[in-house]
């Protein structure tokens, strides 16, 4: 038996899945009168099986966002054993969640964007080992706009300098600005984050070295409608694709 036969009840659970949510993201573009296309999922696989992990990249996922270094090197070693070496090239593997200066070597080997970028220092790493890796890695700057002490991000007045920063180096391409809300059981009270982090793009994206700067990694399985509707690229969406989560395999 191979691959996408054993793991095939899982599959078709996962397209069921993304399909709900396709449609889901179809309505909330159509509100704010944008293209669907224009919106890309990352698949946010944190604490999900391999197993899992596999059987979404057969039903069609091409963006996986993990939160921890350790656990996203062993699980792309985990679902390559599932689906083969074919499988390598064909996931964009993404850092989701904060990453500390002394891990940058690791993450510039074992991720294609990193969404978690908060101050020069860590850029400057990256830089570094991504040139010594012969890579070029896309980079968001992660801000924190609701002012929680516990919560990683630079405050919107220290953005600017930062992406002067890493549009100044040669191995990392700024591509955009991500955000966490406070937790609020309403998605609406999301919106005016949303809003401002949208806002700081535009702004970004007329100074010279910021061109690229395009993307926004806002929105997550409770709030992306909203965050689409105030212009999301990138979401991330979890359970809503995998299920519940459980201890990884």
């Amino acid at each position: 038996m191979n691959a996408s036969q054993a793991l095939a009840p899982l599959t078709a659970q996962i397209e069921q899945r993304l399909a709900v949510l396709q449609e889901r993201i179809a309505g909330a573009a159509e509100r704010a009168g944008r293209n669907p296309a224009e919106v890309t999922v990352v698949a946010v696989s944190k604490r999900q099986p391999a197993n899992r992990v596999a059987a979404g990249v057969l039903a069609g996922i091409a963006d996986l966002g993990e939160n921890y270094l350790q656990e996203a090197r062993e699980k792309r070693t985990r679902v390559t054993e599932h689906l083969g070496e074919s499988s390598r090239g064909g996931v964009r593997w993404h850092m989701i969640g904060h990453l500390q200066q002394n891990k940058a070597a690791a993450a510039a080997l074992a991720f294609d964007t990193i969404h978690s970028v908060d101050r020069p220092r860590l850029a400057r790493a990256l830089d570094r080992h991504a040139a010594a890796a012969d890579r070029r890695i896309d980079i968001l700057l992660q801000l924190n706009l609701s002012g929680e002490a516990q919560k990683s991000g630079i405050p919107a007045a220290e953005v600017t300098e930062l992406a002067d920063v890493c549009a100044s180096l040669p191995h990392l391409r700024l591509t955009g600005l991500m955000t966490v809300p406070a937790p609020n059981p309403d998605p609406e009270a999301s919106r005016p984050v949303f809003r401002r982090l949208r806002e700081l793009r535009d702004e970004l994206h007329q100074r010279s070295g910021c061109e690229t700067l395009r993307d926004l990694s806002m929105g997550m399985s409770a709030d992306f409608e909203v965050a689409i509707e105030e212009g999301a690229t990138l979401v991330r969406v979890g359970t809503a694709i995998f299920g519940p989560r459980e201890d990884a395999e």
